[in-house]
Parts: structure tokens; C-alpha cells; sequence
């Protein structure tokens, strides 16, 4: 399986939406690169996409936007509470920021990720 990657332009806009908060982590993931919270990822970049990891509710709420969609890194297998953020919007970064910080909030709720050893 070939894993995308992303290209600068992304990485860079990834790294400016990254919220400014202590609890916030960020490290590559599979050639990628994501933010994580309490050790739960909850924003990143897949190829030139990015993502966030949301409730239920603002899923719904989000998929309603043309250009979004599940985050299906291996085609028929879309990952549970992750949505694509449409590519229109990278030229609203309030629009993303948003969206980011609902994500941020949701993600911090959920029970801490275990260290691996």
C-alpha cells in the first residue's frame, strides 16, 4: 500500500492552524504529520488533506459541506469520528480554525491514550 504524502504547501498550513495550547502535540504519523491532545489525535494531514476527529453531531454537521468526507486512508475502510475538511476552505482559515478548535475541544474530553512501551 502506497501511503500519500503531503506536500509542503500542506504541511505549512497545517502548522499554521495547529492551536497554541499546552496540551497540544504534535509528531509524523505513517509520513504524515498530526496534532494530538492527551494522546488522542484529533487534527492532521493525510496526502493534502486535512482532518479532524469529531462528535457524532458535528460530524453530521460538517459532512453537509460540499468537498468533505470520511477519512479513509485505505479505500472501504473510512476511520471512526475522523472528516475530511473541504480544500475550498483553505483559503478561510477561520472557517478551519473553527472547525479545529470544536475538534480540540471534543478530542480533550475523551479518555487518555495509554503510552506505548
Amino acid at each position: 500500500m502506497k501511503i500519500p504524502r503531503p506536500d509542503k504547501e500542506s504541511v505549512d498550513l497545517f502548522r499554521s492552524l495547529v492551536p497554541k495550547d499546552y496540551r497540544v502535540t504534535v509528531r509524523p504519523m505513517f509520513g504524515n504529520i498530526s496534532a494530538f491532545v492527551n494522546g488522542n489525535m484529533f487534527f492532521g494531514v493525510f496526502g493534502n488533506d486535512l482532518f479532524v476527529r469529531l462528535s457524532n453531531e458535528d460530524q453530521l454537521e460538517l459532512r453537509k459541506n460540499k468537498g468533505s468526507s470520511m477519512l479513509e486512508p485505505l479505500k472501504g475502510k473510512p476511520m471512526k469520528d475522523y472528516v475530511v475538511l473541504p480544500k475550498t476552505w483553505r483559503a478561510r482559515p477561520e472557517t478551519l480554525r473553527s472547525w479545529i478548535s470544536k475538534s480540540l475541544e471534543w478530542s480533550s474530553k475523551l479518555p487518555p491514550k495509554k503510552a506505548k512501551k
